[in-house]
């Protein structure tokens, strides 16, 4: 049996729970001459040398199979146990804790658990499921490059747990109505692809025979179209994409909406507005929900929540931009809300989120105008 101490993100108990598989008791501990620090730009925390001491919890007897998994985890954003004496209510007590390797990571602002909660905790909780479903699978290093998308799968997770969705037509789900026999992860880079076998309730009652079903995992999106009332002009960016391409489309340059991947820890209105800025240096004035969808739910675990931006769009606005960290390359057109509908009616804009935006301006300009004095 082997006794821990954990200073950071493993004090949260769901955490903790996650990556044990079960739970354990823990009590206070705090180990001398230490302090806890953000790992530079990191959703986790580390612990350095030198302070007032670094505050925590103390578990013990924990088994061979918990440290295997607690070492699993801790590789993964490369920290290595070490031993070393703990104060705990009924004296110092020898413990395993996890360090950094020297020089990985730089220690940022001072280390606050209540706040890694409120902004990380659900996600992270998320996160060490797919995480920890690796293990023997995929070496704990090879994760880290995978990190940041499961905690953008994390977040979708956490969003789809929280979103009441309207039933008014469709069946209503009950405990047992799909039954998970075996999930694997057949592809991991940035995206994912996860095989699962399973079965689920029939329309008649019965259960399905078991069915073997890929899905594409790729996190949530937002989408804005922005929009000048007064003007009543949109804009429009226009870049390469890799679909068309892998399809044989002989253009592969095509008309969007400015639009991004949810990070983790952030909104998806938070994301909206950073992708205008982004992709064409707008600062949006307001953000208005429009529809929110499965784009391709047979075979894409994506959902995209789309919204109008209210912005200005002087002629200045139109030319060329995106992230060159991201190779992204960008053009930028500003046009009247008649030519939009045009291009929609010739297929010259024939991609999903921009097409479904097009007609709920269309549903809602006259509104959107009207408020905007136009």
């Amino acid at each position: 049996m082997t006794d821990f101490f954990f200073y950071g993100s493993l004090c949260h108990p769901p955490l903790l729970r996650a990556v044990l598989g079960r739970e354990v008791r823990a009590v206070p501990a705090r180990l001398p001459g230490h302090s806890v620090a953000w790992a530079g730009e990191g959703a986790f925390p580390l612990i350095v040398e030198g302070g007032a001491g670094a505050e925590g919890v103390f578990v013990a007897g924990l088994t061979p199979a918990d440290v295997a998994r607690l070492d699993f985890y801790e590789a993964g954003f490369a920290f290595l146990p070490r031993a070393i004496t703990v104060e705990t209510a009924d004296g110092p007590r020898a413990a395993r804790v996890y360090f950094p390797e020297h020089g990985r990571w730089e220690p940022g602002a001072p280390w606050s658990l209540p706040d890694w909660v409120a902004r990380w905790g659900e996600v992270a909780v998320a996160a060490a499921g797919d995480f920890m479903r690796q293990m023997g699978v995929v070496p704990a290093e090879r994760l880290w490059a995978r990190y940041g998308m499961m905690l953008m799968r994390g977040g979708a997770r956490v969003r789809a747990g929280r979103e009441a969705n309207a039933l008014t037509l469709r069946r209503a789900p009950a405990p047992g109505d799909v039954v998970e026999t075996r999930v694997r992860q057949v592809y991991a880079n940035y995206f994912a692809v996860e095989e699962f076998d399973l079965r689920f309730r029939r329309f008649d009652g019965a259960m399905s025979p078991e069915v073997n079903r890929g899905v594409f995992l790729c996190g949530d999106a937002a989408v804005v179209l922005p929009y000048d009332p007064v003007r009543d002009r949109v804009l429009l960016i226009e870049q390469f994409r890799m679909g068309p391409h892998a399809r044989g489309d002989r253009n592969t340059w095509l008309l969007e909406a400015p639009a991004g991947r949810v990070d983790a820890g952030e909104t998806p209105e938070a994301t909206a507005r950073r992708e205008a800025e982004e992709e064409a240096g707008l600062t949006l004035r307001a953000l208005i929900p429009a529809s929110s969808y499965y784009p391709s739910p047979a075979a894409m675990a994506e959902f995209l929540y789309t919204y109008v931006g209210i912005a200005d769009l002087p002629d200045a606005a139109a030319g060329l931009g995106g992230l060159p960290s991201e190779a992204e390359d960008i053009r930028a057109h500003v046009l009247p809300f008649a030519r939009l509908m045009e291009l929609v009616a010739t297929g010259e804009v024939n991609t999903g989120p921009l097409i479904v935006l097009a007609y709920w301006l269309d549903r809602n300009r006259a509104r959107l105008r009207a408020e905007a004095g136009a």
